[in-house]
């Protein structure tokens, strides 16, 4: 209310003293002036924005006006020419000089940037948004969440809302897990060849805000049927030299310093962002195994695995931004990524009789060895016409190397055993270009073309150590080529009727030419998919409170290169993993319902989903037909591996609740139940099953005597299963604090993940062959101490604009 009551006592005076004219002066020859004042970095509406007209002819402010909830302004003024002055508390004033008004005149859409140098004069009463909603995505802003700091990515992702990361940092959008994830709205080599281990490496401080797009429009890959996750990293529009700085350390044993930087001077901005981790994350996990011997006694195993894992790297992305002028600019950044990684697998098997005694024990220890180097460059071009931001074209350009190599010296029972060397080679081409024309005011279209053109080489190898030497498998070892190429041509258009009602549909058309080369074994297979994916995107504001929103998408899920590779992994000698070369992509089509609602102190956004999908992809657990020898005895080894089963129908609902009673007290928490039911058969075994599940997660921040911020975090995932499997639930609790020093340009933050030790997955599987119960925790409870130092930047917060949890007016389309 303050910053309203400033805007109407500010417009007053420059209404009276400027004589404005009143209603009776007003005649036939008045014109009227329109336009649309928003936020620069946000791109959300300035509701109270003043607007002055200055006549030269009389010297004196002559009319004036202010901006509606959506940042819109219609004014009737005479003939003449004139000074336009746009304002806005705490932003810079932008004035319209000599203006010649003879006719109704839309001054366009016209962007305010904050002053910064004016916020330490201004009362801050809120911070940023917590969420903002989009027609095709919601924002969700990360700098104030505690409990990631001194984190990773991966930390960020599991404190969304719709978002959850498993024990082994694999990521699920709504319980579905074939999530895209891209970095400022591209594929990135920030994320690498294994997502969920370079999402692990990136720091938290990099990320200024992701966006949650469970209905992608056109412009975006049909890629990812579960949805996509953008990850926005930070750029500061600040002039001169600035930015922060973050060191921290931890238990089990975590040291890591990362920094943002920026120079802006007059056309260019120089800015880079590096980090440094070291991380070691013990983990475990339990297998106790019933083999099935027909007529003879059962075959009991109990596998105990220990895993000590150390990563070490530095990431670093750093680039140039040059305004050519007024209307074009032209970006050019390289990232680089260094990471030395080690794992130590020790492997304890113990064969049991049927009354629990112990027979026989074998001991595997598999030292790996990992090394990560990625190299990318990326140009970007940003045409703008007529003045008008959104009316644009942009082009793009990316190029992408990365190596992961692997080595291992498995030792069995203390006695080398084998030798496995993995040697991954990815080669990525990015071409991108986008054209926006704006028709109207309330109307957009769009049309655009993008390239993806992806290799990787896998190089794999397998020796069994025979009298001192080692011999090659020659069954598994393969030189394997996955080329991707994928060439996609989309258009959309939107438009906004009344203020209430927003709409955007479009049609992508997705080429896609897949070769699987297998080198060694001549094997050689050509895929070609051509495809069609409608989107639309419906939104209708019932009030300034209320809005509904309807999404519907056709998507595509092809198979990661993971899942193809037949190459197995040799952790275990019971126990493998293996990709499956013939997997074929999978299809879906899905509906989302949401609702949106402000009462009061509270917000609620929910949504109600529905997702059929075709020739899904499921892991089965099946016997290989061989056999290993365990402390003497022959047991079967046993292959997960992934395949294509008939449908899936999953069904859900979520809602997120905002409380903010006042400035010191934050409460929010998000809920998704979700039910999924899966029909088909393999091989004659019928592998279908239906499976309802939830999870929930609890965030509170509260701010303590002294200015110490609280944070308290509870999460839990409701159990699930399918045709072999039955995972119980797991609970983790997450708690941090912060203080703020030195005129808030310095935190000083303290958090402990997983409070009680309780993030496992606990497993029943029942095959016709086996029955297992296993235990998995990929990384102990841990402590952070993080220290960040802000130099000629204040904290990141914003005034608050009447969105606490969610934005009413926010129904527009980016693409």
């Amino acid at each position: 209310m303050t910053k309203i009551f400033i805007s109407i006592f500010l417009l007053s005076i420059l209404t009276f003293s400027g004589n404005a004219l009143s209603k009776n002066d007003i005649t036939d020859k008045d014109i009227t002036i329109s336009g649309k004042v928003i936020d620069k970095d946000t791109n959300t509406p300035l509701e109270y924005a003043t607007i002055a007209f200055f006549s030269k002819k009389e010297n004196k402010i002559v009319n004036g006006g202010i901006t509606d909830a959506n940042g819109q302004f219609n004014i009737k003024i005479a003939n003449g020419v004139y000074d336009i002055s746009i304002e806005y508390i705490s932003y810079k004033k932008i004035t319209l000089s000599n203006r010649k008004l003879d006719s109704d005149t839309n001054l366009g859409t016209i962007f305010l940037e904050i002053d910064f140098a004016s916020l330490g004069e201004v009362e801050i009463i809120a911070e940023k948004t917590t969420v903002e909603i989009k027609l095709d995505k919601k924002i969700y802003t990360v700098g104030s969440d505690l409990t990631v700091r001194g984190g990773t990515v991966s930390d960020v992702l599991d404190n969304i809302p719709s978002v959850s990361v498993d024990v082994e940092g694999n990521v699920a959008l709504r319980g579905n897990d074939n999530v895209t994830i891209l970095i400022n709205g591209k594929p990135s080599g920030l994320v690498g060849l294994n997502s969920t281990n370079a999402l692990r490496q990136l720091p938290a401080d990099a990320i200024e805000r992701v966006e949650v797009i469970t209905s992608p429009s056109a412009r975006y890959d049909a890629e990812g049927t579960g949805g996509i996750l953008n990850i926005i990293l930070r750029r500061s529009k600040l002039q001169g030299f600035n930015g922060a700085v973050t060191v921290n350390s931890g238990y089990p044993l975590t040291a890591g310093v990362s920094g943002n930087v920026n120079y802006r001077t007059g056309n260019f901005n120089f800015f880079n962002t590096t980090g440094y981790d070291y991380r070691k994350s013990p983990g475990k996990s339990t297998t106790e195994s019933e083999y099935f011997n027909g007529s003879d006694p059962s075959t009991f195993l109990n596998e105990y695995r220990a895993t000590d894992r150390i990563r070490k790297g530095i990431t670093t992305n750093t680039g140039v931004e040059w305004y050519i002028n007024d209307t074009a600019s032209l970006t050019t950044s390289i990232v680089l990524r260094n990471s030395d990684n080690k794992t130590e697998t020790t492997n304890t098997i113990n064969e049991l009789n049927a009354n629990g005694n112990l027979i026989n024990q074998s001991n595997r220890f598999d030292p790996e060895t990992e090394d990560d180097k990625t190299i990318q460059y990326a140009v970007n071009f940003n045409k703008q016409f007529d003045g008008n931001s959104s009316h644009k074209l942009t082009f793009d350009f990316q190029f992408e190397n990365s190596n992961e190599d692997e080595f291992s010296l498995i030792s069995q029972d203390g006695n080398a055993a084998e030798r496995v060397q993995t040697l991954e080679e990815q080669r990525n081409i990015l071409l991108q270009s986008d054209y926006v024309l704006p028709i109207g005011e309330a109307s957009q279209f769009e049309l655009g073309y993008r390239g993806n053109f992806n290799q990787l080489d896998t190089d794999y190898s397998l020796e069994f150590n025979n009298n001192g030497s080692y011999v090659l498998d020659t069954n598994v070892s393969n030189n394997l080529i996955y080329s991707e190429y994928i060439n996609a041509f989309y258009t959309q258009f939107g438009s906004k009727i009344k203020n209430k009602f927003s709409y955007l549909l479009g049609l992508r058309m997705e080429d896609s030419k897949i070769t699987i080369n297998q080198i060694t074994s001549g094997d050689f297979e050509r895929k070609n998919y051509l495809g069609f994916f409608p989107t639309v995107n419906l939104g209708y504001e019932i009030s300034d409170k209320q809005s509904l929103t309807f999404g519907y998408n056709r998507r595509i899920s092809r198979p990661r290169s993971r899942f193809i590779n037949p190459f197995p992994s040799r952790s275990s000698a019971t126990n493998l993993f293996q990709g499956n070369p013939d997997i074929n992509p999978s299809y879906s089509n899905k509906v989302d319902l949401g609702y949106l609602n402000k009462f009061g102190k509270i917000t609620l956004n929910s949504s109600i989903y529905f997702e059929h999908a075709t020739d899904v992809f499921t892991f089965i657990a099946e016997d290989t037909g061989t056999t290993a020898t365990v402390g003497g005895t022959e047991v079967p080894v046993i292959r997960r591996t992934p395949i294509n089963l008939a449908t899936n129908d999953r069904t859900g609902f979520e809602f997120t609740l905002t409380y903010r009673p006042n400035q010191k007290w934050n409460l929010n928490g998000n809920f998704n139940l979700f039910n999924s039911v899966t029909k088909g058969d393999y091989n004659g075994t019928d592998f279908g099953a239906e499976n309802l599940s939830w999870f929930a997660r609890l965030n509170n921040k509260y701010t303590l005597p002294g200015k110490i911020d609280w944070q308290t975090r509870l999460f839990y995932g409701g159990p699930s299963q399918d045709a072999q499997n039955k995972t119980k639930g797991i609970f983790s609790t997450d708690l941090a604090f912060s203080k703020d020093f030195f005129n808030d340009n310095a935190s000083l933050a303290f958090n402990i993940s997983d409070v009680f030790n309780s993030r496992k997955r606990i497993t029943e599987s029942t095959t016709a062959t086996f029955l297992s119960n296993s235990e998995f925790q990929w990384r102990q409870r841990s402590f952070n101490l993080s220290f960040t130092y802000r130099f000629n930047q204040q904290k990141k917060q914003n005034r608050d604009r009447g969105q606490n949890g969610g934005g009413m007016d926010n129904m527009d389309f980016e693409g």
